[in-house]
């Protein structure tokens, strides 16, 4: 059965374009022409990827994504807007967002950048571990559930947080370098923002370190990567 792709866009020549493409690549293709239609057919028929402007009349894209995430929905998101300020950028990654394409834009690339959105969503299910229960230092994280438990309580964790994790739990003990990061995670030759991956580190720090401010399982190692260690 082929890849159900969802596109939201009101430029009816866009979309038709899209569609068009999408389906000569041998994916499944449909459109949504407004944000709030693209709320109720992702959490009625969740797509295998949701192509998602930003600007659209009923809710806007953000919108869309944060209302999906909401209900509990883990559709990957790849926003295709002609807003492309960085600060629009961490903003729908933030809320959710898998990728981030400004228009105009070229085809065979939004073609790759789908293909590389299914590739991660298969290593993230089918690797060692994807299942279970990860416990260190009083924390558990269920990967599979996009949940945590910690001494704040209970947490909802983001598919970027749990990837990013999960990348770092996997090579507990080694330093994990950008490159894998941006392959694992993201799936392109560059960083969303620096400000977003940061803010990731950042918010793994907050939910499991006892003090964010110094670090005992998620070590920053200076132009290298990331270390994950489950031992204080």
């Amino acid at each position: 059965m082929p890849e159900r792709i969802l596109i939201v866009e009101d430029e009816a020549h866009l979309a038709d374009g899209i569609k068009l493409n999408l389906e000569a690549e041998g994916f499944s293709a449909e459109i949504a022409a407004n944000g709030l239609q693209a709320i109720a057919r992702i959490l009625a028929d969740e797509p295998s990827v949701v192509i998602l402007d930003v600007m659209l009349p009923g809710a806007s894209g953000f919108k869309v994504c944060e209302q999906v995430r909401a209900q509990g929905s883990r559709v990957p998101i790849l926003y295709l807007t002609a807003r492309g300020s960085e600060d629009d950028r961490v903003k729908g990654l933030e809320l959710g967002g898998d990728d981030y394409m400004t228009k105009p834009f070229s085809i065979k690339e939004l073609i790759q950048r789908v293909r590389a959105i299914l590739r991660r969503e298969e290593w993230y299910r089918s690797s060692p571990g994807a299942s279970d229960l990860f416990e260190f230092g009083g924390n558990k994280v269920d990967f599979a559930a996009y949940k945590a438990y910690t001494r704040q309580g209970e947490i909802e964790l983001t598919q970027k947080e749990c990837m990013l994790f999960k990348l770092l739990v996997e090579n507990e003990g080694n330093v994990v370098d950008r490159d894998k990061i941006l392959d694992n995670v993201w799936g392109y030759d560059r960083y969303p923002s620096s400000r977003t991956v940061d803010n990731l580190i950042f918010r793994l720090r907050k939910y499991f370190e006892p003090d964010p401010k110094e670090p005992v399982y998620i070590h920053t190692v200076y132009g290298a990567g990331y270390r994950f260690t489950r031992e204080a």
